[in-house]
């Protein structure tokens, strides 16, 4: 297993537009200030864009989308070239990414590690599946050859979330390009860093000429200036359920493109009386802290079966000593600070309020240290399905305990949201296992586990948590088109 170590000092080179393979101005000056999370200092000083420099990237991308460019007569096992030289682009600067992503984002360096793995896998799975998009052949009525083919949807546009920033990127580049589509991508402004970084190696790996754009800017500007573009084809968004409905919105004022979203979530975890207690605690803490708790999936609403309620409590408020708050770098941190100041007070708001409404703060509470935006670990008790802690997406390292009696009950309160992304059982019963994960209302249930599966398996939910599916076969299938052929024959061919 390779130990990874951060760069030191690494230099921040790329803050500018990245269209037509050209590192830009934004073309109405304007710049704004890239923060690290652990220490409110100034990282750089990037370049904003907005609707000028969104339409100058939309009109590189249909360029390269024209029918006889380079990139649409490449053949689809180049295309899955591309992506596989980027992955050794992606391994070759591996500490510096991950460093890099650290700084942006706040996350500890462990995290970013593991994100930079999963960008390298997600590029060789779709780098793979590039050749291997087939249609069918149908056997129709008469003298007919009927067939389908997959063609791709045209210009995408791309706006990801700052939790993973480097991730949803891929997560949306990888199966476009695989699919044969050009895209504009803007990263949020608050981690926009890395994805410039990203797109250094874009050019590097020898991507043609305005197949990949990436426009840093403001979502009210950039953003909207994407969702409302005529001349998008397709929009695949990450983010918050009210931003996604306004995409919805622009999408069907503008030209009705295809959308993609995975919004919010509020995930139930049933912990039932037969599961192994400790590992149920450890994967629930993991569950609900990871990332500081900025994790769409994040399992916040744990249920715990009345005969082991207490003992439940007892193990996670002992295992919570253990998670260490700190800076990207310190040694054996688990949780870094949380994004921004406004993510900060949001977090501890949610926190006051579910102190105002009876909820009982078994561990943290607070925020920790007076600089950088950090906020202990926080476990509450005495937790009522009406609570605003137990209603809404917090996005911080927050986790409610809830008490059940009964399969049935659990099952009702799990499903009593308007979300539906993700759920998770925990039990030694097979039975209990396939009956709860059949009647879960979710895109994903994970039974003795959290967030497996890997790239392979499909990623979504259900309800307010979004249209479509990303990741596996299922995540590419939204970037194409089915063509039905006929011809005509002077004999039954099939």
């Amino acid at each position: 297993m390779v130990d990874y170590k951060p760069v030191e000092h690494p230099e921040i080179k790329y803050t500018k537009l990245f269209i037509n393979n050209e590192w830009v101005d934004a073309a109405n000056g304007k710049t704004f200030l890239s923060l690290n999370p652990a220490t409110e200092e100034v990282l750089a000083t990037v370049q904003e864009g907005d609707s000028d420099d969104i339409d100058r990237a939309v009109k590189a991308a249909r360029v390269a989308f024209e029918r006889e460019s380079e990139y649409r007569n490449m053949d689809a096992s180049k295309r899955g070239r591309l992506l596989f030289k980027l992955a050794e682009l992606f391994e070759r600067d591996f500490e510096r990414l991950a460093t890099l992503l650290s700084l942006d984002t706040g996350k500890p360096f462990f995290n970013a590690v593991h994100s930079i793995k999963w960008c390298i896998d997600l590029l060789q799975y779709y780098g793979g599946l590039a050749d291997k998009l087939q249609g069918q052949t149908i056997p129709a009525d008469g003298n007919m050859l009927a067939y389908t083919i997959y063609e791709p949807v045209g210009v995408v546009a791309a706006i990801t979330p700052w939790n993973y920033p480097l991730a949803m990127d891929i997560s949306k580049l990888a199966p476009a390009i695989a699919a044969g589509c050009t895209v504009v991508l803007k990263p949020s402004e608050f981690t926009p860093l890395i994805s410039m970084q990203n797109a250094a190696l874009i050019k590097e790996a020898g991507f043609p000429a305005g197949v990949i754009n990436i426009v840093n800017g403001k979502g009210a500007t950039a953003g909207a200036a994407l969702s409302n573009h005529p001349d998008v084809d397709k929009i695949s968004f990450t983010g918050s359920l009210r931003v996604g409905k306004m995409i919805q919105r622009a999408s069907a004022d503008s030209n009705l493109k295809k959308v993609t979203l995975e919004l919010g979530g509020k995930a139930p975890y049933i912990i039932c009386k037969s599961a192994d207690l400790k590992m149920a605690a450890r994967l629930s803490l993991m569950a609900c802290f990871f990332n500081s708790g900025q994790v769409c999936c994040a399992l916040t609403r744990t249920f715990v079966h009345e005969d082991v309620h207490d003992e439940f409590l007892d193990i996670v408020k002992e295992m919570t000593k253990n998670f260490k708050v700190g800076a990207q770098f310190e040694e054996s941190v688990f949780l870094g600070p949380l994004v921004n100041d406004a993510q900060l007070k949001r977090v501890l708001n949610y926190i006051d309020s579910g102190i105002e409404e009876g909820a009982k703060v078994e561990v943290g509470g607070k925020r920790e240290g007076e600089k950088g935006y950090f906020v202990q670990p926080t476990i509450f008790s005495n937790v009522t399905d009406n609570m605003k802690i137990a209603k809404e997406e917090i996005f911080g390292p927050v986790q409610s305990v809830l008490k059940f009696s009964s399969k049935e009950e659990a099952l009702r309160r799990a499903n009593d949201t308007s979300y539906g992304l993700s759920a998770a059982i925990f039990t030694n019963d097979l039975d209990e296992a396939l009956t709860l994960s059949s009647k879960l209302q979710a895109g994903q249930v994970y039974v003795n586990g959290f967030a497996n599966g890997g790239v392979h398996v499909p990623f979504g939910g259900c309800k307010l948590s979004g249209i479509g599916r990303e990741r596996g076969l299922d995540g590419i299938m939204p970037y194409t088109e089915t063509k039905a052929v006929t011809i005509t024959t002077s004999i039954k061919i099939m």
